[in-house]
């Protein structure tokens, strides 16, 4: 008998086979037009990344993940308790120098953490963050291939482009599907930006708070990077009536013991913005008093809590040493389902993936084919190196280079990507077969959780590496 978890999974490869079944009925001249229609609709929605100061508009793949609402609640589950986990790794920091260690802060941040750390935090410590993940969600065993690869707990990327993209598609794409497999249904999930609000009205509550104003807070003269929260703010205020402002945090003030920006105080800042970057701000002359403020009050989406953003944090789920000591066994047991083996990369002995111990250095060298090796606090795909995609004399200069550098990087065993053949048309309407990769976004609250996925032809996937969206859609025959 099939336990209910394949049942859920065939339905969705059920569901999967429908979707690619309409896609191979669209003729050459009808996915041309699609494509053009795609990024004139990216295009309008403002879809976005500055390099250099100058827009680029990101692709939309017509190709929609499809998830059942079974998938959406499991999905939304162990992204919560993931998350959740690495919530707490600001109450192990100070007392654990092992967790200190795989989790290395500045001075300047040192300093940061122990004056923002308080009981505040054990009141309401909001942390909205993306969790990265590998899925594929058309099998009986869907439920393992979920395997979460990096956090993003602050400043996460998507907020605007997900819902839109997914708007998009379902304008444009879904109607095309469903005349030809009339019983097909798609539908957006959860929207991001919903589940962001209601984040921060429930910590202003809980902090006693009203929020009659919400300030988001980001490099917003940068040049480079997605252009996102200016929208978002737009959305907020259209949808919600809510005073939502967009800042810089040169722009903020301190005038009687409040933090103001653009005529009144601001209740609650969202911040794209890390402390280490606040403190270059510093450096160039910048006041940040304003935001030292606002994190000392507890008034900040994602907390203090945010900084511990590594992915050495996953580490501390990994390995016995500290997951035995920190974790229930529910926990520990999700841990092992669903989250990457992960190690900071060192001279050291530790446990493998089989769970021997071993020195890590000469069976990483060995096991290239099998894992990753990058920076814990990088982000943007910079510097992810793959091991199948290299050489033995690229990896060995690889290894060097993160035992030997002032930062540290973390070696993660290689999760298989989710990889798809589809039909692209070219300008002259010639079809050819692509191999696309996909990466998820977990995006989850209390309230829900949102989907995100990033397409590309090579297998470091990321917008930053000119990768592309792909919407996630809820189905139903």
């Amino acid at each position: 008998m099939r336990s209910p978890a394949e049942a859920i999974g065939l339905s969705d490869r059920g569901l999967d086979a429908l979707v690619q079944a309409a896609l191979a009925r669209i003729s050459p001249r009808a996915l041309k037009r699609l494509g053009t229609a795609l990024h004139a609709e990216a295009e309008r929605g403002r879809l976005t990344y500055l390099r250099d100061g100058e827009p680029e508009t990101v692709r939309i793949f017509p190709y929609p993940i499809v998830v059942v609402p079974q998938q959406v609640r499991y999905v939304h589950a162990v992204t919560l308790a993931v998350q959740n986990a690495l919530k707490r790794l600001i109450e192990f920091y100070n007392g654990d120098a092992g967790v200190r260690a795989l989790l290395p802060l500045t001075p300047g941040e040192e300093r940061w953490l122990g004056e923002c750390v308080g009981p505040g935090l054990r009141v309401s410590n909001p942390v909205f963050g993306r969790l990265d993940a590998i899925a594929d969600f058309a099998g009986p065993e869907w439920q393992d291939s979920i395997r979460f690869l990096e956090p993003n707990l602050t400043g996460v990327g998507g907020l605007h482009m997900v819902p839109t993209c997914d708007r998009i598609v379902t304008d444009l794409v879904a109607p095309m599907l469903a005349a030809t497999e009339p019983g097909l249904s798609l539908e957006r999930g959860q929207d991001v930006r919903e589940l962001l609000l209601q984040t921060v009205l429930d910590h202003a509550r809980a902090i006693g708070r009203r929020v009659q104003h919400l300030c988001l807070v980001e490099p917003k003269y940068a040049g480079s990077g997605p252009e996102e929260q200016q929208a978002l703010a737009e959305y907020l205020r259209e949808e919600f009536g809510l005073r939502i402002t967009h800042a810089d945090p040169a722009e903020l003030e301190l005038r009687g013991g409040d933090v103001w920006h653009d005529g009144s105080p601001v209740d609650i800042a969202y911040r794209d913005y890390s402390v280490a970057d606040l403190l270059e701000l510093q450096d160039e002359g910048v006041d940040i008093e304003p935001m030292r403020m606002l994190f000392r009050q507890n008034r900040v989406v994602s907390s203090i809590a945010g900084e511990l953003d590594h992915k050495s944090g996953f580490e501390v789920l990994t390995s016995p040493q500290y997951a035995d000591r920190y974790f229930s066994a529910d926990e520990r047991q999700l841990f092992r389902r669903h989250v990457a083996w992960t190690r900071v990369l060192a001279e050291r002995r530790t446990e493998l993936p089989s769970g021997h111990l071993a020195e890590l250095v000469p069976w990483v060298r060995r096991q290239r084919e099998h894992l990753v090796i990058k920076p814990s606090r990088g982000y943007g795909g910079d510097d992810v190196v793959l091991g199948p995609n290299v050489t033995d004399a690229t990896w060995d200069a690889t290894l060097q280079r993160a035992l030997s550098g002032p930062d540290q990087w973390v070696v993660q065993e290689l999760v298989p990507i989710f990889q798809r053949d589809y039909r692209i048309a070219d300008d002259d309407g010639t079809l050819q077969s692509v191999r696309v990769c996909t990466v998820l976004g977990f995006f989850a609250s209390t309230d829900g959780v949102a989907m995100m996925a990033r397409a590309s032809r090579t297998d470091v996937v990321n917008v930053a590496q000119h990768g592309g969206l792909c919407a996630v859609l809820i189905g139903r025959a």
